[in-house]
């Protein structure tokens, strides 16, 4: 990384002072192309997280609640705790959860008697001889949004704590003026925070990912050979993105920031010459056995929806299929490449994004190294057959030096991506290209 571009001069080092205060300590750090020293260690209050209260959010009526169902699904969601799809886990203040039959001080139902709720993801739901169907309900309760403030210095020296915008999934860090200000570091308050440790610093190590040098031409020029002579010759590209929900469109704003059309976007940019139809076949809450496993004729079955259109380059997509090990990769996709062989097809794999830790098996958010055995899988399958592999499993981890929690990326809280996250994948794409 260009050290006047990507990498601070020198590295910010911050560290906790108090349960709610932060301290910046001495050092030299560019600002908008000038040497700014911070003589003397910097002591900052950082606000609590916040405590969002609601009182009488009314729901016209409840369904039962079902056990059975994902969590986030066993019941109606929180409005304040409703993500994209989803739910906000972990946020809600359990004790403080009434629901009533009617707004103010009227009486209460009995949980576990009236009604049953999921404490962790904020959903509820009438059980069968409590709260009577289709009566409106009015829910009081507290839960927590989390925050990502930034640690600023100024041109002049002076360095302060800027407070962003409190959100239930994915806080924005606060913008700065970048001819005068820049940020050494961000503090993640989640909601609920007891009080900060060093798990919530993300001091701001490079500002941006930079592709490892490399010799020679761009890499799909040699892995991916026939695209790279459609896009300079003009002919004809068809394009298939194959994926589950992701692909499929989730948590984009709108199908331009969708991850496949953010790449042809920035294909057409590379080579103005180039003629290209994208096509998607993604298909939510599945993974590639789903797509094999379906009948002919279905519109997901495999070859319906990715052999027959006989696509020139089919960019793949499954974050669904990360149960997978190393082993189980190479058999399954050694299939799939034979398949895609057969047709003249060529293949650009994508590593996944990364998911809630817990999802990963990562003690916390503060990831850097993709711990996924399927991640790894993929990188040896595809340097074994020569198949194009875009690694933007990379691109996530390197947030962690950018000074960004990733899972604020997260629209839905768990792990569908928004237009930011939508994006890695897109640089991820294009940087074989160039």
């Amino acid at each position: 990384a260009a050290a006047d571009a990507a990498t601070l001069a020198e590295p910010p080092r911050v560290e906790i002072a108090g349960d709610w205060a932060v301290r910046i300590l001495p050092g030299t750090f560019d600002v908008a192309g000038n040497k700014v020293a911070v003589a003397k260690a910097v002591e900052l209050r950082v606000e609590p997280a916040v405590l969002v209260r609601v009182r009488d959010e009314k729901h016209d009526s409840l369904p039962l609640f079902n056990q059975a169902a994902a969590p986030w699904a066993m019941g109606v969601k929180l409005r304040s705790l409703a993500t994209t799809e989803t739910t906000a886990a972990d946020m809600l203040v359990p004790e403080s959860l009434a629901l009533k039959s009617g707004p103010g001080d009227a009486p209460r139902y009995t949980a576990g008697k009236d009604y049953a709720f999921e404490p962790r993801w904020a959903t509820a739901g009438r059980l069968p001889e409590g709260i009577p169907e289709g009566a409106p309900v009015w829910i009081d309760y507290d839960c927590g949004w989390g925050r990502l403030d930034a640690i600023v210095v100024a041109r002049d020296g002076a360095v302060t704590l800027r407070p962003g915008v409190p959100h239930n999934a994915t806080p924005l860090p606060p913008a700065v003026a970048p001819d005068r200000e820049r940020t050494l570091a961000r503090v993640w308050v989640p909601g609920r925070t007891a009080r900060l440790t060093p798990e919530n610093l993300y001091p701001i190590v490079e500002e941006r990912y930079t592709e490892p040098p490399r010799d020679g031409p761009p890499p799909a020029s040699k892995v991916l050979p026939r695209t790279w002579a459609k896009l300079h010759s003009g002919e004809p590209l068809h394009v298939l993105a194959w994926g589950d929900s992701v692909t499929a469109g989730g948590e984009a704003s709108d199908v331009a920031h969708r991850y496949q059309n953010r790449f042809v976007a920035l294909l057409g940019e590379c080579f103005p010459k180039a003629k290209i139809r994208l096509t998607t076949a993604g298909w939510g809450g599945r993974n590639t056995d789903s797509f094999l496993a379906e009948p002919p004729g279905a519109e997901f079955n495999f070859d319906r929806a990715v052999i027959e259109p006989r696509p020139d380059l089919i960019v793949m997509e499954f974050v669904n299929d990360a149960w997978m090990t190393p082993p189980v990769v190479e058999e399954k996709y050694s299939y799939l490449l034979r398949r895609f062989q057969a047709i003249g097809a060529e293949w650009l794999i994508l590593t996944p994004h990364f998911v809630r830790p817990d999802w990963m098996g990562a003690p916390s958010a503060r990831v850097e190294a993709d711990p996924r055995p399927y991640v790894e899988g993929l990188r040896k399958f595809a340097a074994a057959h020569g198949v194009a592999l875009a690694d933007a499993a990379l691109r996530w981890g390197h947030l962690l030096k950018e000074g960004i929690p990733y899972v604020t990326l997260l629209s839905n809280s768990i792990n569908h991506p928004d237009d930011r996250g939508h994006e890695l994948f897109a640089q991820a794409l294009i940087a074989l290209f160039r």
